[in-house]
């Protein structure tokens, strides 16, 4: 009895985890899926349930590598083909992706990434006609790929033009240039602790910032390290961990936290002793955050509802310390943790985004009351979601005031600061010349506001 040459060999090492790869690199630029879509939750590729821990590290990390250098993939695959990608098989353009990515960046062998991706082919019905290129063209790249890597090293490829264009104009081009450059590299872990960075930077092999934030280049599965069962830390980027410090001492504060999920802000509101109602308008977020404040065994109020509309309600005005708009944005400063945003997010969607903001901050400032303070910060590294989101907010509010962040709020991390008193982090801040995968920040903006 013969086996059909399109059956897919599964038994074949790493071969399963190049396969969901492949088929989560095409959900991204070819369905417009985002990755937490296809990793995590009910919709997630079916295949996850029978990948062995190992396996779905390297899937991920196969994934990780190929979007956060997409722009210099084509780019090299570009030299090496006489007629570019193929157009009619989506599968042979992911194995070409995945193959070279192994071979340029990963410590994969380059004959087992060569091997790997003709499998890839060889399995898929309208891509096994490219076989034979998928060999080639990759064989090549092991002889010559570096050499158009040093090419191609100057033009920050990996950013797409439009946003690459926004970023120099904002920030200037040597700014922009570092931040492309930053967001090229596989991020650390960053973890908030309830106590003793020291002790924790120790047992996870890692280093406490100046912020406090523990960070470590452990891998695998996070649920595995220590303290995880015991709630004694959380995964938070370093950046992100920075908006709940402008409120100040929180103990015995009412504060509302109006985009919650999934609770990292919470929890350090809730661990310092404030009294928290915690808002999503999602069902499912809402049961991821109270699923990792029970972890934690920290208690706030939860509540599933659109926070504009819940910040309406008049009985709600004026009756909190403290509120907190970590507002949904284009997450363009999330890029190096989450590289399918640099191809999904369009210009257009910014302006979508800040009529949603600004409903938001003036739902915000309606449920302070007199002297509450007001917390504003995105994870978007373009003005018009962070420094626009508040002129125009002051602008329309005479009973607002900005109170100005100093260093000291910040660890003394002066760069942090703008002229105008407010908190942007960049993708390049922090840099670890020595060893960049422990430098660099998410891109953050925070705003810290009074009402008179």
């Amino acid at each position: 009895m013969s086996v059909s040459r399109f059956a897919p060999p599964a038994e074949v090492p790493g071969l399963a985890a190049r396969r969901i790869a492949a088929d989560i690199l095409d959900g991204v630029l070819h369905k417009r899926r985002t990755l937490d879509d296809q990793l995590d939750g009910a919709a997630a590729h079916i295949g996850l349930r029978t990948l062995a821990d190992r396996d779905r590290a390297l899937m991920r990390r196969l994934v990780a590598t190929a979007l956060r250098r997409l722009g210099t993939l084509r780019h090299v695959l570009s030299r090496l083909l006489d007629r570019g990608l193929p157009g009619d098989a989506p599968r042979a353009q992911s194995a070409l992706l995945i193959g070279a990515a192994q071979i340029l960046w990963m410590d994969v062998p380059d004959h087992a990434a060569v091997d790997l991706s003709v499998r890839l082919v060889q399995a898929d019905r309208r891509a096994a006609k490219y076989a034979g290129l998928i060999n080639a063209v990759l064989r090549r790249c092991a002889r010559e790929g570096r050499a158009l890597l040093d090419e191609a090293a100057t033009q920050a490829l990996d950013v797409p033009p439009w946003l690459m264009a926004r970023w120099t104009a904002h920030y200037g081009a040597a700014d922009a240039h570092a931040i492309a450059a930053a967001i090229c590299h596989e991020p650390p872990l960053d973890l908030t602790v309830k106590a003793d960075p020291a002790h924790w930077a120790a047992r996870l092999h890692g280093e406490a910032l100046p912020t406090g934030t523990v960070r470590t280049l452990l891998q695998g599965a996070v649920t595995m390290l220590p303290g995880f069962p015991e709630g004694q830390w959380w995964v938070q980027d370093a950046a992100a961990a920075l908006p709940v410090r402008l409120f100040g001492d929180v103990a015995g504060r009412r504060i509302a936290d109006l985009c919650a999920a999934p609770g990292g802000k919470t929890a350090q509101l809730v661990h310092g002793g404030a009294e928290v109602v915690a808002l999503d308008r999602s069902p499912n977020r809402v049961a991821r955050l109270r699923e990792n404040l029970a972890r934690l065994s920290l208690p706030a109020e939860t509540v599933v509802a659109d926070a504009a509309e819940w910040a309406a309600d008049d009985t709600r005005a004026g009756t909190f310390d403290g509120v907190l708009v970590d507002a949904p944005c284009t997450a363009t400063g999330t890029i190096r943790r989450h590289p399918d945003v640099a191809w999904l997010k369009q210009d257009s969607d910014i302006a979508a985004l800040t009529g949603l903001q600004g409903r938001l901050l003036q739902g915000a400032v309606r449920l302070l009351r007199p002297g509450g303070t007001l917390v504003y910060c995105t994870c978007s590294l373009e003005p018009e979601e962070g420094e626009q989101a508040i002129a125009t907010l002051l602008a329309s509010e005479s009973g607002l005031q900005r109170i100005p962040v100093t260093p000291a709020e910040v660890a003394g991390l002066a760069e942090l600061v703008t002229a105008a008193g407010d908190v942007r982090t960049l993708p390049s801040h922090l840099a670890r010349p020595d060893d960049p995968r422990l430098g660099g920040l998410d891109g953050f903006y925070a705003a810290r506001l009074v009402k008179a």
